[in-house]
């Protein structure tokens, strides 16, 4: 079967889906069935800003961050709660939510925030939800928290970044003032 494939190679008459039914054939794979395992993983950040306290009239701005970048380390941390093999969970006990003021571009082999300044705040009431495929993890940073320039952003299941980060995202949303509050949520969608 192999031969007449070839030979229409070699005169050039044979086009890509034939091509790729060909090698599909010398893998043993049979015509027409091909299976493909894919996973999104998707995080939406929000910054909601407040002069004072959290309170509907004191909002001044809703900021939205897309994307980030998942750590290896919290990767193979996701891979061995999921065996059961150990590990500190992302909870409400454990998981917290750190910003930065580094813009060190993202990478997969670091293990924190990059910053020379960091604050790390634990989960507000009831956070992480899980609501279909998606958690929703959620810190509240009060008036005399993280008063920096806010260039980067983790999730991380300890109060600093002796913990395993999961994820790093690096992106400009300005300085916080002294007296201010900010909220920062992440959703994290896995489809």
């Amino acid at each position: 079967m192999a031969v007449p494939f070839l030979l229409e190679i070699l005169k050039g008459g044979i086009n890509l889906l034939e091509l790729g039914k060909f090698f599909s054939i010398l893998r043993g794979k049979p015509k027409g069935k091909t299976v493909a395992d894919k996973a999104n993983w998707h995080v939406d950040w929000t910054i909601e800003k407040y002069h004072g306290e959290v309170e509907s009239g004191n909002l001044y701005a809703v900021e939205h961050i897309d994307g980030n970048l998942l750590l290896n380390a919290g990767i193979t941390l996701l891979l061995n709660l999921l065996i059961g093999a150990g590990g500190t969970a992302y909870n409400n006990a454990n998981a917290y939510i750190g910003v930065g003021d580094s813009t060190t571009a993202a990478a997969a082999t670091q293990t924190g925030l990059q910053g020379s300044t960091t604050t790390f705040k634990a989960m507000d009431a009831t956070y992480p939800t899980v609501s279909g495929q998606t958690v929703t993890f959620r810190s509240t940073f009060g008036s005399s928290d993280a008063n920096i320039a806010w260039e980067e952003f983790t999730i991380v299941n300890a109060s600093s970044d002796s913990g395993t980060n999961l994820n790093r995202k690096v992106e400009n949303h300005g300085t916080k003032a002294s007296g201010d509050s900010w909220v920062i949520s992440a959703t994290v969608t896995i489809s």
